[in-house]
């Protein structure tokens, strides 16, 4: 175990069973400031109901007094963001997970030892209730309206009549693609209705979130989804914007379970709340923001 003065810190990434199907992948898999992932379990033969997949990081890159500054270093951020969701999604590929957000820390083994116990009850019934599903992302853009051609109006109006034509034209089509956008929404909670077991709405995104995409972020939802429903969900979401062509309709996943992670209380955290995991280069997040986690314990 760690002690007090010890140079690392322990980092935990998510709640998961102490199963064989990570036997496999744990000897060779690594984390955060290339550490090696492990699990922390409640009895020594690893057969309790929950387990910590934790790393050893160095003390002195994730303490209290640099944490701070790290998140403002945005190389840094994408790579442990990185890091921290290669981690969760590939023991989500083999078991059931509860995703911690990222920079979630102990000073030990011990104090991570402890949380794991006092909570194990909560965490296992979390995993129970998310066990065969699986998180999928759907957001609805608003497409832009094309200005209309100003050149093709009749030759008996004038340049304002033409000018005041082309905006109102624009305008009514803007209107349409957002009518579309409520008639897309309006679908997907119908599919939602016979093949998810619950739904989270995220805000909007807008910023550099959305730079790469084609109009303005309307919908923003996640939806839990059992794994036996999970291609005719996809179908129907592609399906279900097929005739608007005012919109366009994004589907990602399959995700670990970030949306619907209900954590019981934790520590007050003794640094700032860590961000989001940054987008990939192709576009796919830690999906959405990832639930709280304890930060820093109190010391």
């Amino acid at each position: 175990m760690n002690g007090p003065t010890a140079a690392t810190l322990t980092y935990v990434y998510a709640v998961t069973p102490p199963t064989p199907a990570l036997d496999d992948v744990l000897p060779t898999l690594t984390g955060v400031a290339g550490s090696r992932v492990t699990l922390l379990a409640p009895v020594p033969d690893g057969t309790g109901p929950v387990a910590f997949a934790i790393s050893d990081v160095p003390r002195a890159d994730f303490e209290e007094a640099v944490l701070p500054a790290r998140f403002e270093d945005l190389r840094w951020l994408e790579e442990t963001a990185r890091a921290h969701h290669r981690v969760i999604e590939t023991l989500a590929a083999r078991t059931t997970v509860l995703p911690l957000r990222m920079a979630t820390l102990y000073q030990d083994h011990t104090r991570a030892m402890r949380a794991l116990q006092d909570q194990s009850q909560e965490f296992a019934t979390q995993l129970a209730r998310l066990a065969a599903h699986t998180e999928y992302g759907v957001k609805i853009y608003v497409r832009p309206a094309t200005a209309p051609d100003t050149g093709t109006a009749a030759p008996s109006a004038g340049p304002g009549k033409a000018y005041l034509r082309a905006r109102r034209a624009q305008r009514d089509a803007h209107e349409d693609h957002y009518r579309q956008a409520r008639t897309a929404a309006d679908r997907i909670a119908e599919i939602a209705l016979r093949h998810a077991a619950d739904h989270v709405a995220h805000p909007p995104q807008s910023g550099p979130l959305a730079a790469a995409s084609v109009g303005e972020n309307v919908i923003n939802a996640a939806f839990l989804v059992p794994d036996a429903e999970a291609d005719a969900f996809r179908r129907a979401v592609q399906a279900a914007a097929e005739d608007l062509p005012g919109i366009l309709l994004e589907t990602t996943g399959p995700w670990a379970p970030y949306s619907f992670t209900a954590l019981p209380s934790a520590p007050e955290a003794a640094v700032p709340e860590a961000p989001a995991p940054a987008p990939t280069a192709t576009g796919s997040p830690a999906p959405e923001p990832p639930p709280p986690g304890p930060g820093h314990e109190p010391r």
